[in-house]
């Protein structure tokens, strides 16, 4: 028998994840690449500041709101997972107990959406349904 609930649950962790990734990262993000000074952000993978703000915003704003919607969702997933592994890794230095706490707390639940899939209130849900 097939557990709506579980879908229900996976638009809540879509949309709560997605959300806040948006709201409390990716757009300040976005507005400091336009608005902002790009140069003075933290240049972890060696890239260069501006390139390394654009691809987190990249990841935190675009991928994250193609997460809210469930739209290739697996596919924008893996930006949010690798940039929070790099937060993680590189600028919170792998703090477990401290610093590095936050972007722990968003990669899990990413990476349970990643195996679970998008569930079935999302635009791929719709789509796989439909071919």
């Amino acid at each position: 028998m097939y557990n709506r609930a579980i879908d229900i649950s996976l638009l809540l962790l879509r949309i709560g994840f997605g959300g806040l990734m948006i709201a409390n990262h990716g757009w300040p993000k976005f507005m400091r690449f336009f608005n902002g000074d790009p140069s003075s952000f933290g240049d972890p993978i060696g890239l260069g500041p501006e390139i390394s703000l654009g691809l987190a915003v990249f990841a935190e704003l675009f991928c994250a709101i193609m997460v809210v919607f469930g739209f290739f969702t697996r596919a924008a997933l893996v930006p949010l997972m690798i940039t929070m592994l790099v937060a993680f890794i590189m600028v919170k230095g792998g703090d477990l107990f401290g610093e590095g706490e936050l972007p722990l707390v968003f990669f899990i639940p990413y990476l349970a959406l990643f195996i679970a899939g998008p569930g079935w209130y999302s635009i791929d849900g719709r789509f796989r349904n439909k071919i």
